[in-house]
């Protein structure tokens, strides 16, 4: 596995207008890009520090994944997203190396961003993504 770097942290809440003042006004960085994945049925909000991101997930109706986190989780730590010069080859390394995946191939993110993640009961208990920028 060619890993780069942490790409994000995605921290799950239940309000992006509740949440982003503490990032803002409290730890002092910038909220530089909100957006709606809408296949994914959420809503984001990103801060950078250092090369690492952090990524706030908003749900978007009752049927979001992150809904149904926050209901059996509360907020807090969602995944970690490592970086990978092609997501489809790191999944497929990891289904050789019989690893559970939620996603068999890549499929598309917020930022541009070809996203899959393996299952959190392969991985120690923490849900993981894999992501690459979106090839033209």
């Amino acid at each position: 596995m060619n890993i780069s770097h942490i790409e994000h942290i995605a921290i799950a809440v239940k309000s992006l207008e509740t949440a982003i003042p503490y990032y803002e006004n409290v730890l002092g960085l910038k909220c530089y890009n909100i957006e709606e994945v809408a296949d994914q049925k959420v809503k984001t909000a990103f801060f950078k520090v250092g090369q690492t991101k952090i990524e706030l997930l908003e749900p978007t109706c009752e049927e979001s994944t992150i809904a149904k986190f926050l209901e059996n989780k509360g907020e807090g730590l969602h995944h970690v997203a490592f970086a990978v010069p092609d997501t489809g080859e790191a999944l497929n390394e990891l289904a050789e190396k019989e690893i559970r995946l939620i996603d068999k191939a890549p499929r598309a993110g917020a930022e541009q961003l070809m996203i899959g993640f393996a299952h959190p009961k392969a991985t120690g208990g923490v849900l993981t993504e894999f992501c690459c920028p979106k090839k033209d």
